[in-house]
């Protein structure tokens, strides 16, 4: 009785297994007897060569089951990102300001576009939850707010976009606007769309002291259609008006343009404005006070259409000599000694009228040309009575038109230049009210930063 040597298959692969021969019956025992010397070592050699196949099999198999778990999941994965790369969308979104931004800007800096694709949908949202309109353009490839942005406000913007394919990109920021207290506005004269006399300057107060005023005037045009060179001047870190060498032509237009957004002016402190501003000048009307003769001549585009008698400042309260322009008009108003330093020993004004009749402004400091109802009418051409305003024939409550002072309001415009000449005062400071041309034109320029 012998072995037989046979191979079962099974699930990790190949096992030998010895059969008794006398189990497998006489026809195999004759078959085994009848084996040659050479076939039986032919036989015992493959069996061999086929147990160690199986043996080298199995110590592969168990190789790979041991070592490859880590290699095998970082070759799925790497599996998964190409195939995620492949499907990706091609839609780039890109949003403004970036991410965790402050101080931005409450203008135009909120912004999204995309390329390789188009925006589907886009929300912007104040911290709060309160939804920000905005409009996309026509061709799907940005999307900006409606309106000017709050100050000190935190926004998110999520967007949306597919590609040619339909594949879809997300995007999502979230930034926050610049502070009250770390930006800056400049208040400006003359208005919009406003028409004014050939002398107005464009005067921009800031409501903050600015420290790079080169930066700050470089975001500052003044144009005129006349052609005429604008310059500006700081009088201090605060206020800057500009103007050309003459005053401006009469019928021109003057463009204003304010972009000013993001720029620092001050160490942290941002401009926020961005706006243009229109204004025309009216017919050239100056108007001539000459304190020694006590008349006024009124004068449009060089030609004289009124000559008007006057009551200028007393020898002990001359007015101030110079050019100044107009600057505010009221019908009526009241003037009280006490608001510019004439009081008596009460401490109470000198005088304290509450209706003053046509009164318009010439300085800050307090001086106007006004009517005047209390005087005796014999004053006006022959004496100067005032506390440094120049006063024309009136009555009380403005009601008469026929009355010089009433002729001279219902014909004159904020920007109309009153020169005054021959009074014992000196010549008015150019920063006292909107008076820059007692400078000479190389004074003017000399004060600008660009």
């Amino acid at each position: 009785m012998g072995i037989r040597l046979t191979t079962v298959p099974t699930s990790m692969g190949i096992r030998l297994t010895t059969v008794p021969l006398g189990v497998m019956g006489d026809s195999a025992t004759m078959e085994k007897r009848v084996m040659t010397d050479s076939k039986r070592r032919k036989g015992l050699m493959a069996a061999s060569a086929l147990l160690g196949g199986v043996l080298v099999l199995t110590a592969c198999s168990e190789g790979a089951s041991s070592g490859g778990d880590e290699s095998s999941k970082k070759s799925q994965a790497a599996a998964v990102d190409k195939a995620a790369a492949e499907d990706a969308s091609q839609a780039q979104i890109a949003i403004a300001p970036k991410n965790g931004a402050t101080n931005a800007s409450i203008n135009n800096a909120a912004k999204v576009t995309v390329t390789k694709g188009k925006l589907t949908q886009v929300t912007m949202t104040t911290s709060a939850g309160a939804s920000v309109p905005g409009t996309l353009a026509a061709d799907g490839t940005s999307w900006q707010p409606n309106a000017q942005l709050e100050r000190s406000t935190t926004y998110k913007i999520n967007a949306t976009a597919e590609d040619t394919k339909g594949r879809e990109a997300h995007e999502n920021a979230s930034f926050t606007t610049v502070s009250p207290a770390n930006s800056f506005i400049g208040n400006f004269t003359p208005e919009d769309g406003s028409t004014v006399g050939v002398g107005m300057p464009v005067s921009i107060n800031f409501n903050k002291p600015i420290t790079d005023r080169k930066a700050v005037q470089a975001g500052i045009t003044v144009t005129s259609s006349s052609g005429q060179q604008v310059v500006g001047h700081w009088f201090n870190s605060q206020r800057l008006d500009l103007r050309p060498e003459q005053y401006w032509t009469g019928g021109s237009t003057v463009t204003l343009k304010l972009a000013l957004d993001g720029v620092e002016g001050a160490d942290g402190v941002y401009g926020v404005q961005q706006k243009t501003v229109t204004f025309k000048v009216g017919r050239n009307q100056v108007s001539t006070v000459d304190a020694s003769t006590h008349t006024m001549t009124v004068t449009q585009d060089g030609k004289t259409i009124k000559t008007i008698p006057i009551s200028a400042g007393s020898p002990d309260n001359p007015t101030y000599n110079g050019q100044m322009v107009i600057s505010e008009k009221f019908k009526e108003t009241r003037m009280n000694g006490a608001t510019v330093g004439f009081t008596d020993d009460d401490g109470k004004g000198e005088y304290d009228i509450k209706d003053v009749p046509h009164a318009m402004r010439l300085s800050q400091s307090g001086t106007f040309i006004h009517g005047n109802y209390w005087g005796a009418p014999s004053v006006f051409g022959s004496a100067n009575t005032s506390h440094g305003c120049v006063g024309l024939a009136d009555v009380k409550g403005a009601g008469d038109a026929n009355q010089p002072a009433a002729w001279f309001y219902n014909n004159s415009m904020v920007g109309d230049v009153v020169i005054v000449k021959n009074s014992p005062d000196k010549t008015i400071t150019p920063d006292n009210g909107l008076n820059g041309w007692n400078m000479s034109w190389a004074e003017w320029q000399a004060d600008s930063a660009v």
